[in-house]
């Protein structure tokens, strides 16, 4: 069976190589993007079986990315993980509406919790 496709967007070096090497440790194909921009060409062309999205990043914010993600009828059924360190109601509200299927904030979660979360969303799809 092939490997499940991961797209990691996180502008921050340290952490997207962190959450690389635990999604890699539990047999996920991981790829990473450190801009909005680059995510989204690489969702596009690469249809990951699911997105973790940080929203605080240079070139496109992760709000504007997930609006284009689910616009766009090719990438509008990749799940999205939004994991961010914004912790504001309207912060969560706002990537909910827009379609992500799950907010984490960075700073109250264990990088393996995240892990958890991934499994449990891709084995709903």
């Amino acid at each position: 069976m092939p490997k499940q496709k991961i797209l990691l967007v996180e502008d921050d070096a340290f952490l997207a190589s962190i959450y690389s090497q635990k999604l890699e440790l539990e047999g996920y194909d991981v790829t990473f993007a450190t801009n909005g921009e680059d995510g989204l060409k690489l969702a596009q062309k690469d249809h990951p079986d699911i997105m973790l999205l940080d929203l605080l990043m240079p070139k496109m914010d992760g709000f504007e990315v997930l609006e284009k993600l689910k616009a766009d009828p090719t990438t509008a059924s990749i799940p999205v993980l939004v994991l961010t360190n914004l912790g504001g109601r309207e912060d969560v509200e706002r990537c909910i509406h827009l379609g992500a299927v799950g907010y984490v904030i960075k700073a109250h979660s264990l990088p393996h919790e995240t892990v958890k979360r991934v499994k449990e969303i891709l084995a709903k799809n």
